[in-house]
């Protein structure tokens, strides 16, 4: 029970006046003891005010959450309130979010339920606030907690609802959907199970055409041409039911942040953007996750069923301060996936000696997959090099990191000359540059 600003002015207008005259108890003891009895009666109007006041049954509060909570993104939480009673409270409403999520609007709410009509039996009313999540991963909220005020006044009640509810915080789909977007505008691909009609250098005959300057001679047929009596030429359409497959690193170097995310999250947006393109297509996507050991694998599929399957997998990812595992990954990889795949590498690259084993298991996918290092661009050691050293210390520092970016590079020239594929780019356009990479194999026929 808790007493209201009305209740502690009526109670000092007999308390305040008590104090006064008690002192002297013994004169004017009418007009004492009337006090008292009005300081007793108010407090047994605040005990029958808060019994007439109803109990928590008279109210029903559902909370409606999100399909998914996304990282990043200002997620909403509404509340439904319904009230069955002849009086519309005015509800204050408290509700235990997850203290992890950042609270974006009021903590507390209040709320006056209304009748749909005068006949009604019960007053609705909807009420929410945001939540923005800054990291993926399993959170839970808790009670609820009410307040009403009381038929006269005097008191507030105050009761709690079982509210308890565990949710899940998802990388951020709506980027991939993005990248989806873009890629059905500029590269033609059609969703569903439509067939991809996109044309290229790709190895799935589409149908023949008169040749014109500029194709190339392989693409000739001679038998058209004898039949036809002039130079044809055969047209490919990129093929589908192709395969991606995913390997995510989540060790030792993945979890320093970039732009408020860590390059795990960066790394993990970008393999839903190809992943939710690639499913547009009509590729198969799989996904492998490692540090030391293997921690996920989902064999390549197709269909936005795959990629609910992706998401589920990635929500609760974490990098872990360990060195990654590339052999381990690698052997999975071979023994579980035989049909020659795209293998997308998201990682991290730092010097020669870091990036040997990694040179040395991608080396040996090839002639069976078409590897594709991805690494995340680091705006610090870039902004240390071009930056003018103020003194002995800056020279070293500019020193260490000019070496390091050239490492770096060699590293993933080294690939490029195994006839791999390489990719190092800013964080802020690392699912734009792998969804575009993807493309640009797809249509050039590279698988």
């Amino acid at each position: 029970m808790i007493f209201t600003r009305r209740f502690f002015i009526l109670f000092a207008l007999g308390v305040l006046p008590l104090l006064a005259v008690w002192p002297s108890f013994g004169a004017r003891p009418g007009l004492k003891w009337g006090l008292l009895a009005y300081d007793i009666a108010l407090l047994a109007a605040a005990w029958l005010d808060h019994r007439r006041a109803g109990d928590v049954t008279q109210f029903t509060i559902t909370r409606h959450l999100p399909r998914r909570f996304m990282i990043g993104e200002e997620n909403e939480v509404q509340l439904q309130i319904v009230q069955r009673s002849r009086r519309l409270l005015t509800l204050q409403i408290k509700d235990e979010y997850p203290p992890d999520l950042e609270l974006r609007g009021e903590r507390l709410l209040l709320v006056t339920p209304k009748r749909r009509n005068t006949r009604a039996a019960e007053a609705e009313a909807e009420t929410s606030y945001k939540l923005y999540a800054a990291a993926r991963g399993d959170y839970g909220f808790g009670d609820m907690v009410l307040r009403w005020r009381a038929p006269w006044g005097l008191v507030i009640k105050q009761a709690g609802v079982s509210a308890v509810e565990r949710v899940k915080v998802y990388p951020n789909i709506n980027e991939a959907r993005r990248h989806e977007l873009f890629a059905q505008r500029n590269r033609q691909l059609l969703a569903g199970k439509r067939r991809t009609r996109l044309r290229g250098q790709g190895r799935e005959f589409e149908s023949l055409r008169d040749y014109v300057v500029g194709d190339e001679l392989r693409h000739i047929s001679w038998t058209a041409t004898a039949r036809r009596g002039k130079l044809t030429a055969r047209q490919y359409q990129i093929e589908r039911n192709q395969s991606i497959v995913v390997l995510l690193d989540a060790g030792r170097l993945m979890t320093s942040k970039i732009e408020h995310l860590s390059k795990l999250d960066h790394a993990i947006n970008a393999a839903l953007a190809i992943g939710y393109v690639a499913t547009s297509g009509g590729d198969n996507v799989g996904l492998l996750v490692f540090n030391r050991q293997v921690v996920s694998y989902l064999p390549p599929q197709r269909g936005h069923a795959q990629l609910n399957a992706m998401t589920e997998a990635l929500y609760n990812v974490k990098a872990h301060m360990i060195e990654p595992s590339y052999a381990r990954a690698f052997q999975h990889l071979s023994q579980n996936c035989k049909k020659r795949s795209l293998v997308v590498i998201l990682t991290d690259l730092v010097d020669r000696d870091a990036s040997a084993e990694l040179l040395a298991y991608t080396a040996a996918l090839l002639p069976r997959h078409l590897p594709l290092i991805v690494t995340i661009g680091d705006k610090d050691l870039g902004a240390l090099v071009v930056q003018e050293p103020q003194d002995v210390a800056g020279v070293y520092r500019q020193s260490v990191a000019e070496e390091l970016l050239q490492q770096r590079e060699e590293a993933l020239a080294r690939i490029t000359e195994l006839g791999g594929l390489a990719l190092d780019v800013p964080a802020g356009q690392l699912s734009f540059q792998l969804v575009n990479k993807y493309l640009e194999v797809k249509e050039r026929g590279l698988l």
